[in-house]
């Protein structure tokens, strides 16, 4: 127990790092705490977003980001090297080589092309199940999204007659 306790007492910081206090004023911010099992970098997004007032202060953005670790995170940050990281930038590219399993891949637009209403599901389901697919797709793809939620309603349904007859033209 001594030898785990010994290595998170070493800090990974740099020595002009080592030491420093948060400053009496700050208020540290809520963030989402990381799982290891969602995308690093929408990770540190939000916690850039929080802190965007301190972006300027280094040693407070590495000094607070570890805040925001659960459990898995905060066992990775442990077992870094002692004075193996120099900035923010360093500690956050690190953060997301650990956990770049869990980054978000982009959906090809076929994928969302070949959704359709599926037999006995709602109008509701199939919406639902359609926009979380199309925000899932990188680019701008308004047009096409339309005419295919359209189409993937069963041409007997009413919503799709409904939606046939009247020219939309933006889904926001």
């Amino acid at each position: 127990m001594s030898k785990a306790l010994s290595q998170i007492s070493r800090s990974p910081f740099m020595r002009w790092n080592e030491g420093r206090r948060l400053p009496p004023w700050f208020t540290q911010p809520t963030f989402t705490m990381y799982n290891g099992r969602t995308d690093p970098v929408e990770h540190v997004n939000h916690f850039n977003q929080r802190m965007v007032v301190h972006s300027k202060n280094e040693a407070l953005m590495c000094r607070v980001f570890p805040s925001s670790f659960g459990p898995m995170a905060m066992t990775w940050f442990d077992g870094l090297r002692a004075g193996s990281i120099d900035s923010f930038k360093e500690l956050t590219q690190a953060f997301g080589s650990r956990f770049i399993t869990c980054n978000r891949i982009p959906r090809p637009l076929a994928s969302l092309l070949s959704l359709s209403m599926k037999e006995g599901e709602t109008l509701k389901t199939y919406s639902d199940r359609y926009w979380k697919m199309f925000n899932e797709i990188d680019g701008d793809f308004d047009d096409v999204s339309i005419g295919t939620f359209k189409l993937g309603l069963p041409t007997e349904h009413g919503s799709r007659k409904s939606l046939t007859g009247k020219p939309i033209t933006c889904i926001r």
